[in-house]
């Protein structure tokens, strides 16, 4: 079976993007979660991780002695292997729009990424409020995405960015739980397409989970000195 390394559901945004992926299509795999205690190489997460992938971070797939440790790759390396998934849209324009759109996220929006960390337990309105009068760079990462956004579900109809969920949803899941926690100021149909992302069924299983966490890790937390 599958095995998917993964760090605190409440706060690892790359993690989420393969477990909702794998959950929500129905694929097998078996989940072992790695706390982050630190990131220091002498860590136990690191001690942990670095016998099973040289980067010693989360998220990796395992695949028997096949170690597979970026969300890109494990994305296409599902689709591979489990095409009767239909894990990137059918059609190849959308196909390649959806690789494109989900290596835009990994290389990019880092305004968004670096001031509004992912934290689905917390809610944080007044940070939110703090970040977008401060913030220009979330500013424009904001506007980017619901451009983004706003086109592939008038083009393709809903009720996902193609139509039908697919790697690109994983990919921008943490997105939605950004703009929930901080409350960012988004349309209400980019709330709409939030809250049926939020709906799906391994989604609802993360945030659950999440929560279910209790974990308050300081080096995680910029915003608040407790829960």
């Amino acid at each position: 079976m599958l095995k998917l390394f993964i760090g605190n559901k409440n706060y690892s945004s790359w993690s989420m993007r393969p477990w909702v992926l794998l959950t929500q299509a129905g694929i097998p795999f078996e989940e072992i979660k790695v706390r982050f205690d630190s990131f220091d190489a002498d860590s136990k997460f690191k001690q942990t991780l670095s016998g099973v992938t040289p980067t010693a971070k989360v998220p990796v797939l395992v695949d028997e002695e096949l170690a597979i440790w970026d969300t890109l790759a494990i994305a296409e390396y599902l689709a591979e292997q489990f095409p009767e998934k239909g894990l990137w849209p059918a059609d190849k324009a959308a196909r390649a729009r959806a690789r494109s759109i989900c290596a835009e996220m990994h290389s990019g929006f880092t305004g968004l990424r670096s001031n509004c960390p992912m934290n689905i337990e917390a809610d944080l309105p007044e940070v939110g409020a703090l970040i977008w009068r401060d913030k220009p760079a979330v500013h424009s990462d904001l506007e980017r995405i619901i451009t983004m956004w706003s086109g592939l579900l008038q083009e393709h109809g809903g009720p996902m960015l193609f139509g039908k969920f697919s790697v690109a949803d994983a990919y921008f899941a943490p997105v939605c739980m950004r703009i929930q926690t901080y409350h960012l100021p988004v349309p209400e149909t980019i709330v709409a397409y939030i809250e049926r992302v939020c709906s799906l069924k391994a989604v609802q299983s993360w945030i659950q989970e999440a929560r279910e966490e209790k974990d308050f890790l300081d080096f995680e937390e910029p915003y608040r000195l407790n829960r």
